[in-house]
């Protein structure tokens, strides 16, 4: 790529020599992630991957897409890109292991202002941790460098993951229970979703200061606390999906309790969930206060200190909460399978 230089079209706006650094940053911490089915090396027209299928009967490919959205504008004001990698890995990955699959790779994409090689490093560095957390390679990636599509300094981030189960150990709502016990493991805050919200609550990129200003209630400046990455429960989740017998997982995301938890769910069943059955993060309750928001629209909009429920038999609850703990995971006993018809009735 020696040869590989246009001075007409840097003078567009792209230099495609940045691109190329920004390769030579990243290489080795791509390759941190790369475990024994990655063939070949970063820079081919397609990423390269062999799945371990010996002990599947029926293997079964589950894919996941997102992005990070407008949690990057904290990003930018912060300047701090570093930790925002581990956020698209996260909505990735954690939608996969809802089916009861394992994440097997992953690929991300990156458009910006302009190619900031050292800007560019640090993204991926935390897609790198994510994907290290979740057990899956970084396999390939597109960063697109597009002037006069975003101000200065701003960028978008997307990713797409693969991941592969055995067909009879796909996870199914067939199998719920009235009876069946819910268990929500904590978040590590907001994680990727509502900042639409959270940035009108706190005049976000409006007020000078907003995110650097020390907040009692969170112990931490705001930006600290809002930009703390997206928890990952991928090994978690699927270790107690070896031990017990684990019938629904759902991931908190955007549309909060309301939205995520009945798409685990058949016909005829519903969940009773405890709201004083685990202590909700400060953030939360600031943003409520702040905002004087309805109790319901802040269950429908953000994950309120759940990132993630699993529904299991009630004579396993000790047990999984044990092996959650071995995990390192904080997981609380917050409800239970009703009759109903997919409604999630929080008391």
């Amino acid at each position: 790529m020696e040869k590989s230089f246009s001075e007409s079209y840097k003078k567009a706006g792209v230099d495609v020599t940045a691109g190329y650094k920004s390769v030579e940053l990243m290489k080795e911490t791509i390759k941190s992630t790369y475990n024994e089915g990655v063939i070949g090396d970063i820079g081919g027209f397609g990423g390269l991957f062999a799945p371990n299928l010996k002990d599947m009967k029926e293997p079964i490919l589950v894919s996941g897409t997102d992005g990070v959205g407008t949690k990057l504008k904290l990003a930018f004001l912060m300047n701090k890109h570093n930790t925002i990698g581990q956020d698209c890995v996260a909505m990735c990955v954690n939608d996969i292991v809802c089916c009861g699959a394992k994440p097997l790779f992953f690929l991300d994409y990156m458009s910006l202002w302009k190619n900031v090689p050292e800007m560019v490093a640090d993204i991926v560095s935390g897609v790198a941790d994510g994907c290290k957390q979740a057990g899956c390679a970084l396999i390939g990636g597109e960063t697109a460098e597009m002037p006069g599509m975003y101000a200065e300094n701003e960028y978008d981030l997307a990713g797409f993951a693969v991941g592969i189960v055995d067909k009879e150990k796909m996870l199914s709502s067939e199998r719920i229970e009235i009876g069946d016990k819910v268990i929500g493991l904590a978040s590590s805050g907001v994680h990727s979703n509502g900042f639409s919200l959270v940035r009108k609550l706190f005049h976000i990129g409006t007020e000078e200061n907003a995110l650097n200003q020390y907040q009692d209630e969170l112990g931490m400046t705001l930006g600290e606390c809002l930009l703390t990455p997206t928890k990952i429960y991928v090994k978690s989740a699927l270790e107690l999906i070896s031990k017990v017998n684990v019938k629904g997982i759902s991931h908190i995301t955007g549309g909060g309790f309301y939205e995520n938890m009945p798409r685990m769910l058949k016909k005829g069943v519903a969940l009773k969930i405890q709201a004083n059955s685990y202590e909700i993060p400060p953030i939360f309750n600031l943003m409520q206060k702040i905002g004087n928001i309805p109790m319901h629209d802040m269950y429908n909009t953000f994950n309120m200190g759940i990132g993630m429920v699993m529904i299991v038999p009630e004579k396993d609850v000790e047990k999984s909460l044990q092996i959650l703990k071995d995990c390192g995971e904080r997981g609380y006993l917050i409800g239970e399978v009703v009759e109903g018809n997919k409604e999630i009735h929080i008391v």
